[in-house]
């Protein structure tokens, strides 16, 4: 059984339109997300053996904040060019070649790529993984080239604002 956590990054800033998007921060509101939802996701039964994330900084900066609430250092996490690419078949070819070792995957990536994918492997339609929303995906293969779609089971749909109601 695999079990894959696919994470949006947190809400990123705008301020500076000099930036260009690979280099766009956390706002405010994404800085405070990240941690609350670390909290909610070190008390699930399910915890990552490995994060994977995009290089962007407001992905790296996502990655790094959960793992950091999950036990991980900022070097435990892996980047990957491939998550910056947006697109759903990007996001699957790395969790394919992920180790069959690796029971447990987290990936932090982007919007509409994740949203797709997650709604392409669990077969369910979600509209959108909103900003630092995490989906957790089963699967009952036994390793990660296995993974297809519709063959998993949605088991989480989390993202700050569920609880959180201020904003």
């Amino acid at each position: 059984m695999k079990h894959l956590y696919l994470i949006r990054h947190a809400k990123s800033s705008w301020f500076d339109p000099s930036l260009s998007d690979f280099s766009r921060p956390l706002n405010k509101r994404g800085k405070r997300d990240i941690p609350l939802m670390g909290k909610r996701m070190a008390a699930l039964d399910q915890q990552p053996d490995m994060i994977i994330s995009s290089p962007a900084k407001r992905a790296r900066r996502t990655a790094r904040g959960i793992g950091a609430a999950l036990g991980f250092g900022k070097k435990d996490i892996i980047l990957d060019d491939d998550l910056y690419s947006f697109s759903s078949q990007g996001l699957l070819e790395v969790v394919k070649k992920t180790p069959a070792s690796v029971e447990v995957l987290a990936v932090v990536g982007h919007n509409h790529g994740l949203t797709e994918c997650a709604e392409i492997l669990s077969g369910e339609s979600l509209v959108n993984v909103p900003t630092c929303g995490i989906v957790l995906i089963s699967f009952n293969v036994h390793s990660w080239d296995m993974v297809a779609e519709g063959a998993g089971k949605l088991l989480l749909f989390d993202y700050p604002k569920r609880l959180n109601t201020d904003d």
